[in-house]
């Protein structure tokens, strides 16, 4: 059994880290509330966007504008969003997990793929991927991005679609759903719209002023901008949540720790009073005889 002051030292140390987590749990509670907030508001505007993107693929005039044309899938961009800190439970790994299914699926299928990782961990786990060939990396940004970080990623997806050097961009992201539910998703960006639309009958009767390419290169651009923004709010929230959960399991953990501490410290104390007390008996005995 150890002695009471090497418990007494541990009791401290797990106090110590105790307040730390507790703080952390704090502090990510409130962001995420903030975070959930922002998700939430935005999340029917991504909706309706994804709605008008599908339903404006179907349209003839459409089908042959660079953000909505369909090719067979040769290279794909993976946009990974992940954290830059760790302490977020599973966030980070069930993502690398749905990151890693991803990179097999292509090498089964023979397709080649490049990366834009989000987040330090993303990056640092992408770079140690042997043969995978990053095209830009972001850390730090915002809880909401603005136009400058958000159009810096989209710029370069749609350059690297519009010019043909990748067939599709999709983005791996975890979907909040509610703050008990985050789900590690993928999701398709571009082409646009590349679900089928559910009223094909409608393509014809419509008809856009200036031109189709002037309408398109506005509205597409900032629809599939939508998308990935809201990526991005969703995957914050997550975080958050899943890092004030698992402080929040941390926290109890040091406190039933310092309980058995307590309680070992406690029996080690009994212990050294039940041996002074016999030492003292034994002496007394030994003066009277």
């Amino acid at each position: 059994m150890a002695s009471t002051q090497i418990l007494k030292s541990r009791i401290r140390s797990v106090k110590n880290t105790k307040q730390i987590t507790k703080a952390m749990q704090l502090v990510a509670a409130s962001k995420m509330r903030r975070a959930q907030e922002a998700t939430k508001a935005s999340a029917q505007y991504a909706l309706a966007a994804r709605e008008l993107l599908t339903a404006l693929s179907g349209h003839t005039s459409v089908a042959h504008h660079p953000l909505f044309t369909t090719r067979e899938v040769k290279t794909r961009l993976l946009i990974v969003i992940a954290s830059d800190k760790g302490l977020a439970g599973a966030y980070n790994s069930n993502i690398v997990k749905v990151y890693t299914e991803q990179l097999q699926l292509d090498d089964d299928a023979g397709v080649k793929n490049t990366t834009i990782a989000i987040g330090r961990k993303a990056a640092q786990f992408v770079a140690r991927i042997k043969d995978t060939q990053v095209l830009g990396v972001y850390e730090d940004l915002p809880d909401r991005p603005d136009g400058r970080e958000l159009h810096a990623i989209l710029d370069s997806a749609r350059l690297k679609f519009t010019s043909g050097e990748v067939d599709a961009v999709d983005v791996i992201y975890t979907k909040f759903v509610s703050t008990v539910l985050q789900v590690p998703s993928i999701q398709r960006v571009l082409p646009a719209g590349f679900e089928p639309a559910n009223e094909p009958g409608v393509a014809n009767d419509v008809a856009y002023e200036p031109s189709t390419e002037e309408v398109l290169d506005g509205v597409a651009y900032r629809l599939v901008g939508a998308q990935i923004f809201q990526a991005l709010l969703d995957a914050r929230a997550s975080e958050y949540m899943m890092r004030m959960v698992a402080m929040k399991n941390a926290t109890d953990n040091a406190n039933d720790l310092v309980d058995d501490l307590t309680l070992e410290m406690n029996k080690a104390r009994q212990g050294a009073i039940t041996q002074e007390l016999a030492e003292i008996s034994g002496g007394v005995e030994a003066l009277n005889e």
